[in-house]
């Protein structure tokens, strides 16, 4: 890419180490024979030699997945590029798993365990605002507002990569022990409005058995350095809730306000309220947690003071007793908050996403595997980071690693950067080759051993 003319991503601003937080995994992996290291490493090399010829399709790949994003569940064209593509490879594939899912089978020569490798597929209602050749001008209705859609968070990149891994994978069927399941999965950013989606129905739907699935990789681009891999055991990224607060107060003219009881006055001091939890609250010695209102929602006109408001927001954690304190207390503080103005305020909490937990034993015994491919660009006690990714759901039935892949350029400077889920966000294609070669040698690594 021509790194003078388009902005990268920013660091999010990631600190702290994280808490071990659920129990490690009492499962246990299938052993087979040991490969021995000399075929092992001839194995590397040809997994290198594959990406290398593969990469050209992966970028192309990579540019179509960005130039037509799709939301979630309605993925209805990249889930048929990708079916259409793992069949040429004459896997076993099954599409409309969870809405518009693929899940492809690739049986090795040799019995063995079962490892999984998984992509999320949709983009986000945000207009891309990147001057690119494969820019984005797709455009929809989310919520009943007229938005584009842009592979924001980089979903783009997770396809191709997994894509070319297949191809990688595929060539080595004779070398195989066991079998490679390939996981792409809508509604990773939510479903629409009303319906399921994502890692959750899959995961309902069966997608780790039948064969069931020993465990389970993936991987994020994220604002590291190209090429990066930033990875580590337990905890990496933080468990998410959606909050929703409904102020009652009593509609009046905005003249009068005497009259009445504003609830965009009390809105805006839950709002303040809010902000002590976590700085006065809370022991942040523990685990970090982060409470944001996104959006507040009140009045139709500029001279009446309206009944209620309605605001959303978002609590991070990574800490289960933090998370149910939190809730409480966010529960409490909007009501007292309310009823010392006279109004009401009522605070619930939607489905949430779990931690994003690497299992201790598995992150272990694949740590070799990634230090090997990331070289001088490897990070294996990564801070976590406060996002969340239903990628969780997948590591609370069986053992996974989730891992970050770098794409911004050595160098870049802040300003000129942009995070995941901005119009402004960019990913340096020279970072594909890192992903594709990881997540193959994951595979090909968990099954030799």
């Amino acid at each position: 890419m021509q790194r003078t003319t388009h902005r990268r991503f920013v660091s999010l601003g990631i600190f702290l180490a994280v808490l071990s937080a659920p129990t490690e995994s009492q499962a246990a992996p299938k052993r087979a024979t040991p490969v021995p290291a000399s075929n092992l490493d001839a194995v590397h090399a040809a997994i290198d030699k594959a990406a290398d010829s593969i990469l050209p399709r992966v970028v192309a790949w990579r540019r179509d997945f960005h130039e037509n994003p799709e939301l979630g569940n309605r993925e209805f064209r990249t889930s048929k590029i990708v079916a259409e593509e793992l069949r040429s490879l004459g896997f076993e594939v099954q599409t409309g798993v969870a809405k518009t899912g693929v899940v492809a089978i690739l049986s090795g020569a040799k019995p063995g365990p079962v490892v999984a490798l998984r992509s999320d597929m949709d983009g986000l209602p945000v207009t891309e605002e990147v001057d690119l050749p494969f820019k984005s001008t797709v455009t929809t209705d989310w919520a009943g507002q007229k938005t584009g859609v842009m592979h924001a968070c980089g979903h783009d990149n997770h396809l191709a990569i997994l894509l070319g891994a297949a191809h990688v994978l595929a060539s080595l069927k004779p070398q195989l022990a066991g079998s490679v399941k390939f996981i792409f999965q809508p509604a990773e950013e939510g479903p629409p409005p009303g319906e399921e989606g994502g890692a959750a129905v899959m995961v309902k739907e069966g997608v780790l058995e039948n064969p069931k699935v020993d465990a389970i990789f993936g991987l994020h681009v994220f604002p590291y350095e190209t090429g990066t891999l930033a990875w580590r055991a337990r905890g990496i990224m933080a468990a998410g809730d959606t909050i929703e607060i409904v102020v009652k107060g009593r509609q009046t003219h905005g003249a009068l306000p005497w009259a009445g009881v504003d609830p965009i006055v009390v809105s805006a001091q839950i709002v303040l309220g809010l902000q002590t939890l976590v700085s006065r609250q809370v022991d942040l010695t523990v685990a970090p947690a982060i409470v944001t209102i996104g959006a507040i929602n009140g009045g139709n006109r500029h001279n009446i003071i309206p009944e209620q408001v309605k605001m959303i927001g978002t609590l991070r954690t990574y800490d289960k007793g933090m998370r149910d304190q939190l809730m409480e207390r966010i529960r409490r503080t909007a009501s007292m908050i309310a009823q010392s103005a006279g109004a009401s305020a009522e605070a619930s909490f939607g489905q949430g996403l779990p931690v994003t937990y690497n299992d201790p034993a598995l992150t272990a015994r694949m740590d070799p595997t990634l230090r090997r491919v990331a070289g001088t660009k490897a990070v294996p006690d990564t801070n976590p980071v406060t996002p969340s990714e239903d990628f969780a759901f997948f590591q609370e039935k069986v053992p996974g690693l989730f891992f970050f892949l770098g794409v911004t350029p050595k160098g870049a400077a802040p300003g000129d950067v942009y995070a995941n889920h901005s119009p402004h966000f960019f990913a340096d294609e020279a970072a594909l080759i890192t992903g594709v070669r990881a997540l193959s040698n994951l595979a090909v690594d968990y099954l030799a051993k």
